[in-house]
């Protein structure tokens, strides 16, 4: 499995998106004029934006066009559906709910088994959950001081809609599909669809 070390502050100002979306807290320096010393092509909007997604849901490219072939295919807008499709993976629904600090740590906990998805273990971080299915933390991971601390932690994050998260019974039921309105960050998905579409 393919593990991308790139530095999260460095990346974060090179694609010009704030750290609290990789969840970390710390603001890295930035010099205001740093991205626009120059102009840049529309070419270069459209792989900054494809970068920026994969990056935020550290997917790497095969996985990243896979993913858009599915959205192309799918019913309505391709750009919203491939959005959907990456919020619906395993790794970012443990990360909405809370339970990891970074998407990076939720991927991680996921592969290790912490995860049940309607009962049963799943530790693809990969897997996509769909409407009606309950992410739950497993009983065994339940005493960790690790998942305390995470949910101690993360307490005043925002859940969002799609998501009925459980504080009790640390568990998520999926109400619907993710939409574009239920980001954290800006994003432009048609920039995606128009740089895949060349």
């Amino acid at each position: 499995m393919a593990v991308n070390k790139e530095p999260i502050l460095k990346r974060c100002r090179t694609l010009g998106i704030s750290p609290m979306v990789m969840g970390v807290a710390q603001e890295s320096k930035r010099n205001p004029n740093a991205n626009s010393r120059r102009k840049v092509s529309e070419y270069g909007l459209q792989l900054k934006e494809k970068q920026k997604l994969k990056f935020i849901y550290g997917v790497l490219e095969k996985p990243f066009f896979h993913y858009f072939e599915l959205a192309e295919k799918a019913e309505g807008k391709t750009g919203d559906n491939l959005i959907s499709i990456l919020e619906s993976r395993l790794d970012n629904v443990v990360y909405r709910m809370g339970m990891a600090l970074t998407r990076r740590e939720a991927r991680q906990l996921a592969s290790h088994g912490h995860f049940l998805v309607n009962g049963k273990k799943i530790d693809i971080p990969s897997f996509r959950v769909k409407e009606g299915d309950v992410v739950a933390l497993s009983d065994k991971s339940k005493s960790s001081d690790k998942f305390k601390d995470n949910a101690e932690q993360t307490k005043g994050r925002l859940i969002p809609s799609w998501l009925d998260y459980n504080r009790e019974t640390l568990s998520a039921s999926v109400i619907r599909a993710p939409q574009i309105t239920d980001l954290d960050f800006e994003c432009e998905p048609h920039l995606v669809v128009e740089l895949y579409s060349k």
